[in-house]
């Protein structure tokens, strides 16, 4: 698996898997409940993992719209 995004907004990570899946692509969001362990503050990053077949359009479709990914 690779690292498609990060981020510390769960909006981000709910909106990039919806549009993963709606291309047939399975992405699984990792440290989501992390947030037990900074107070649920929300300072904790998630990530977002996609096969490694899948990073290449992953990163597409994403980019198309508008969601930053790792380079």
């Amino acid at each position: 698996m690779k690292e498609l995004l990060r981020t510390t907004d769960p909006t981000v990570i709910a909106f990039a898997t919806v549009l993963l899946e709606g291309e047939g692509i399975t992405a699984f969001a990792m440290d989501v409940h992390m947030s037990i362990l900074d107070g649920s503050l929300g300072i904790l990053p998630q990530r977002l993992m996609v096969a490694d077949r899948d990073l290449f359009m992953a990163r597409a479709i994403l980019n198309d719209n508008g969601v930053e990914v790792l380079a």
